[in-house]
C-alpha cells in the first residue's frame, strides 16, 4: 500500500508562556468547533511559547482566530502516513536530505495498529519538491 502525502495549512499562534495559557488557547479553539489535526507547542524567545496549529478546516480556524483576536501566520506542511515499517522515517530523511531540502520540524507517531503519521515542516518553496520525492 502506497503513502499517503497531503500538503496542509498550519497556524501558528504566539502566547504568553505561562501556566493555562495553552489550555486557555485550546479551550477557545474548541468551543468555535475547530477540530486540530495536529498541534505541537515550545518555548520561544520573551517567555512565550508558539503552538503550531493544524485544523481540519482552516476557514473555521481563520473565522475563529478572527473572532477570538489571535495574531497568528499561515503556512504549509506535509502530512505524510502510511503503513508502518522500519526505517520509514530514516528513508524519507535522507531523500530529502539528497535533494538538499532541509527539514525544519517533523513530529511522528505509530497509531499502534500498523500506521504511522509525520507532520514535516520545510521551507515553504520546497513542499512541491519534497511532495514529488517522498510520493515517488
Amino acid at each position: 500500500m502506497a503513502d499517503n502525502i497531503a500538503v496542509l495549512p498550519y497556524f501558528s499562534v504566539t502566547v504568553p508562556n505561562k501556566t493555562g495559557e495553552g489550555a486557555k488557547l485550546l479551550g477557545a479553539l474548541r468551543d468555535a468547533g475547530v477540530n486540530l489535526l495536529g498541534l505541537w507547542a515550545y518555548p520561544v524567545k520573551g517567555k512565550k511559547a508558539q503552538f503550531d496549529l493544524v485544523p481540519a478546516d482552516a476557514k473555521l480556524f481563520a473565522k475563529a482566530a478572527k473572532k477570538l483576536k489571535l495574531e497568528c501566520t499561515k503556512q504549509h506542511l506535509i502530512c505524510w502516513n502510511g503503513e508502518d515499517r522500519p526505517g520509514a522515517a530514516a528513508d524519507a530523511t535522507a531523500k530529502l536530505a539528497a535533494a538538499g531540502i532541509d527539514i525544519h520540524a517533523m513530529q511522528a507517531i505509530t497509531s499502534g495498529e500498523g500506521r504511522f503519521g509525520a507532520l514535516i515542516q520545510l521551507a515553504q518553496g520546497d513542499i512541491k519538491k519534497a511532495v514529488k520525492i517522498l510520493s515517488a
